[in-house]
């Protein structure tokens, strides 16, 4: 390839495609206005707009922080937790315990097994179960 002032033609070619690329500015003005060897910063801030405008318009300092005083005070309240458990695990997790105790492999081939889970997924809904009802 030949060069082009320090440039392969490829290179010199996708340079051109690159800026033949750029989005397309609907608003007259801002084309006619846009220089393109400038940076957007630097456009927008010669046409009087900004980029940013939380540093545009900066915030009052004599907000009054009761808002943000009613949003700590009930971030800081504790979370309610309500029963998440549904009926049927609680009868389904009595039952078992009730006629195995322990026994997580007689649990699994019990009839009331509907499900078909595992010892191990057995185990995991009394220990779930455990959780939400401590003193049982």
């Amino acid at each position: 390839m030949t060069k082009v002032k320090g440039k392969t033609r490829r290179q010199n070619l996708n340079g051109n495609a690159r800026r033949k690329a750029a989005p397309r500015i609907e608003c007259s003005h801002i084309r006619h206005a846009w220089d393109h060897t400038k940076s957007v910063r630097q456009n927008l801030a010669e046409m009087g707009l900004a980029m940013d405008p939380n540093k545009a318009v900066p915030l009052r300092s004599c907000v009054d922080p009761y808002v943000l005083n009613d949003l700590e005070a009930e971030a800081s309240l504790p979370e309610k937790k309500g029963n998440t458990l549904s009926r049927d695990l609680i009868e389904y997790v009595h039952y078992m315990v009730e006629n195995h105790g322990e026994d997580y492999k007689a649990m699994a081939r019990d009839e009331k097994n509907y499900y078909q889970d595992t010892p191990k997924q057995i185990r995991n809904k009394i220990n779930v179960y455990k959780r939400f009802y401590p003193t049982e």
